[in-house]
């Protein structure tokens, strides 16, 4: 009879409406199992103390509160816990204090409350409030009076579903940082770069505003601030590399530094993860090189001069920028304030294939085979198509080897982008 109703602490402990709501909670839950479901109210006892070890913070519980719960648990001798009927367990203090690694005893009271408040255990304590068992003539025990675990058994579906939001919650925080280590490391650098080069810009400002960012965050930052500081990080960044990019002369910007001359003597003796051939460049990117090969160049349409939003092609076609921000939509996210010219397609592009592994003497071949403005739209489309490249520099000089012999186009290979 004593099992439906709530019952008050031995001694001078407290009882309020919290004890009663405990208990209709656990009633509730029994009730729901009796109506069936895909909750059965059984658990193995310790994958659930290590769920609720991953999930302890959600429940307000210390590592030191799982150690005494814990210790309850192993006064069960079965390892599946079964909610549906109470689950009593009656250890003396000092065996749980034993078990608990000689936890005192008014830490040990400190903790059972906390348990006891976290609704995953209940009391129930005996006439004089000592923690015994009556048996029958069988042996069997008929009465117990100690703590109920079976609410821990009851909440067993809540608890495991909390740890996967935590587990997922730090699996997002690991990547976070992990984006941030590299913003911080890549924007730094820039800045190092262009004060040793004597660029002309805001530098000592760029630094001054990477300064706070690159400050330590705590480990226990929830995901919200690790996403401000990413975002702010990759607002810097923008703003850095478009002023690095901007400090370019136009000689640079092709890729001939004057001082390096020696590393254009045999363009692909240093280059050797680049090189690809017929067969491989057709394996990388089958679809883009199919398509170029179907189309007859004959189809190109005419330049037109008055169409300023026009750029030519190898084979004396046409490119409207629209089209190509249609079919390279990746293009516009790694520029700052969008593209809205052939300049803008220019400069984005020579800060894309940086990104991609293309080297500046790849780079520099196909601006001279394809032209400034083509060889940007062939890094657009290996951009699109990155994740089906093995090696992007690779494919950017095959491109370049067959511009240079004349079998080469832009339309086809954009038009197997609309697909």
């Amino acid at each position: 009879m004593t099992d439906n109703f709530a019952t008050t602490p031995f001694g001078g402990g407290r009882f309020g409406i919290a004890d009663f709501q405990r208990r209709q909670r656990v009633d509730s839950r029994r009730a729901a199992l009796k109506k069936g479901g895909n909750d059965t109210g059984k658990a193995e006892k310790w994958q659930l103390i290590r769920a609720l070890s991953e999930a302890r913070a959600a429940y307000g519980l210390s590592d030191r509160t799982l150690a005494v719960l814990e210790a309850l648990l192993s006064f069960h001798q079965e390892r599946e816990l079964d909610g549906s009927q109470p689950i009593i367990v009656f250890p003396s203090n000092a065996e749980l204090s034993l078990r608990s690694r000689g936890m005192a005893d008014a830490t040990l009271r400190r903790h059972l409350a906390a348990l006891v408040e976290a609704g995953l255990i209940l009391r129930r304590d005996s006439p004089n409030g000592k923690r015994y068992c009556r048996r029958d003539g069988q042996g069997d025990v008929e009465t117990a009076f100690g703590f109920d675990l079976s609410p821990l058994a009851l909440a067993a579906a809540e608890i495991h579903a909390v740890a996967e939001q935590v587990r997922a919650q730090s699996r997002l925080c690991q990547k976070l940082r992990g984006e941030i280590t590299i913003h911080l490391r890549d924007t730094g650098r820039v800045i190092e770069a262009a004060l040793a080069e004597g660029r002309s810009g805001k530098w000592e400002n760029h630094m001054l505003e990477l300064a706070p960012l690159g400050r330590r965050i705590s480990r226990q930052a929830p995901c919200e601030v690790l996403k401000q500081r990413l975002d702010e990080l990759v607002k810097l960044r923008a703003r850095v590399e478009t002023d690095y990019l901007n400090s370019l002369d136009e000689k640079e910007m092709s890729a001939n530094d004057a001082n390096s001359e020696r590393h254009y003597q045999n363009s692909k003796t240093d280059h050797q993860f680049e090189t690809s051939s017929e067969q491989e460049l057709k394996r990388d990117a089958e679809p883009i090189v199919l398509e170029t090969e179907r189309l007859d160049s004959d189809k190109a349409v005419p330049i037109n001069p008055e169409e300023s939003r026009h750029a030519p092609e190898t084979k004396g076609m046409t490119i409207p920028l629209p089209y190509l921000l249609s079919v390279c939509p990746m293009l516009a996210s790694y520029a700052r304030d969008g593209i809205s010219s052939w300049t803008d397609v220019l400069t984005t592009a020579a800060l894309v294939r940086s990104m991609l592994g293309i080297s500046p003497d790849a780079w520099r071949q196909a601006r001279e085979a394809m032209g400034d403005i083509a060889a940007a739209v062939t890094v657009a489309a290996i951009l699109e198509r990155a994740d089906a490249i093995r090696s992007p520099g690779g494919y950017l000089r095959a491109l370049t080897e067959r511009a240079e012999a004349g079998r080469f186009s832009l339309k086809p290979m954009l038009q197997a982008l609309e697909q």
